[in-house]
Formats: structure tokens, C-alpha cells, sequence
């Protein structure tokens, strides 16, 4: 662990793309801010919780233990969740998936489990449009009943169901759209579908339903 080592733990992934490259669904400017700054941030304070629980093991010393471990959750999910949301998008993306480009499965997984991508999408987009606060709209796989669920993670965590596996997940945050879209956050979301990478999300999908339910089934 980053404690004994010397290293942090996590570190900020790079993004796959230039800072512009989703304009002008997403401006270059939030892209910038966004990943530099809200996403480093959970990630230097994932870390430092870690060192700060590592220093309560030593000294044993467990009065914040609440608040530590609130705080791991917090910084970790928002981390995980951020890592996964720059490789959902991209600048050439947009539609749904399709059986000519090879994200057939997930269409007949998003059809069996919604009934259509119409209806998955009307979901997802309320589901994030109308997250209390601060929070997320998240397609994740269900391992359990091998089917996709809408979720609504408030701030970064809550609200889930705890074996669920995030394949595309929509920033509902201000941070996420309100310098380009102020208050208007049904019209970010609506603009989010432009820039959905397809091939990432199935990927994900295939990747979950593979080995997703292993642990929770053993």
C-alpha cells in the first residue's frame, strides 16, 4: 500500500483523447478543469485517506473511524467512477450500439432488459437528469439476474445495487456541465448521448458479464 511503500496508490489516469476533443458537446475548458482538477482531487484524497487509516492502525487510535471510511468511499468511487467516464466518450460517438459495429450483444442485452434502446435511453436520461444534489446516472450489469440496471449514485456512492458492475456512467455533477450549460442539466444529458462510445461500454459489458458474478456466486 501507498503507506509502506512510499507510493500513492492511485494515480490519475490520463485522458484518451486532447482536452477539445468532445466539443461542443463538452468544451474544452470543463474537459481541462474537470479532469486536472475535481478528478485529481478524489484521487490525492483517496490516498491520503489511506495514509490516514494506515496512522490510525499504528497508533490505534479509531475515534474518526467513521468518517475515514466515509471518506475512502467517497474519493475512491469518485475516482473509479471519473476513470470509467473519459473512456465512455468520445468525439466520434453518439447513435447506439449496432450489430454491424460489433456492440450487437449489448443491444440485445439493453432490448432484453428495457424492452428497447428507446426506453433504456429514456431512462438513463431521467435517471441522471433528476439525481438529487450532486450524483450520477450509471448503466451497470447485474450479476445476479445476468440483466443491465439503471442506477443513481448520489454524490459517489448510495443507491446501488453492491454487486453491480458500472459499464457507462453519466456525470450529473455542475462540475460535469455548468460553465457551458448552466442550470440546464437535462439538456447536458441530453447532449451526452452525442458523445457515448459505443465499443467501451460493450467492452465493459462483455468484460462484466464474464466475471462479474463469480464472487457473489461461489
Amino acid at each position: 500500500m501507498g503507506k509502506a511503500t512510499g507510493m500513492a496508490t492511485y494515480t490519475l489516469p490520463e485522458l484518451p483523447y486532447d482536452y477539445s476533443s468532445l466539443e461542443p458537446v463538452i468544451s474544452g475548458e470543463i474537459i481541462e478543469l474537470h479532469h486536472d482538477k475535481h478528478h485529481a482531487g478524489y484521487v490525492k484524497g483517496a490516498n491520503d485517506t489511506l495514509e490516514q487509516l494506515a496512522e490510525a492502525r499504528e497508533k490505534e487510535q479509531w475515534g474518526n473511524i467513521t468518517g475515514l471510511e466515509k471518506n475512502l468511499a467517497f474519493h475512491l468511487s469518485g475516482h473509479i467512477l471519473h476513470s470509467i467516464y473519459w473512456r465512455n466518450m468520445t468525439g466520434d460517438g453518439g447513435g447506439e450500439p449496432l450489430e454491424k459495429d460489433g456492440t450487437g450483444e449489448l443491444a440485445d442485452a439493453i432490448a432484453e432488459s428495457f424492452g428497447s434502446f428507446a426506453r433504456f435511453k429514456a431512462q438513463l436520461s431521467k435517471a441522471s437528469a433528476t439525481t438529487q444534489g450532486s450524483g450520477w446516472g450509471v448503466l451497470a450489469y447485474e450479476p445476479l439476474s445476468g440483466r443491465l440496471v439503471v442506477e443513481q449514485v448520489y454524490d459517489h456512492q448510495g443507491n446501488i445495487g453492491q454487486g453491480s458492475v458500472p459499464i457507462l456512467v453519466f456525470d450529473a455533477w455542475e462540475h460535469a456541465f455548468y460553465l457551458q450549460y448552466r442550470n440546464q442539466k437535462v439538456d447536458f444529458v441530453e447532449a451526452m448521448w452525442r458523445v457515448v462510445n459505443w465499443q467501451d461500454v460493450s467492452a465493459r459489458y462483455t468484460a462484466a458479464k464474464a466475471g462479474g458474478g463469480k464472487l457473489l456466486l461461489a
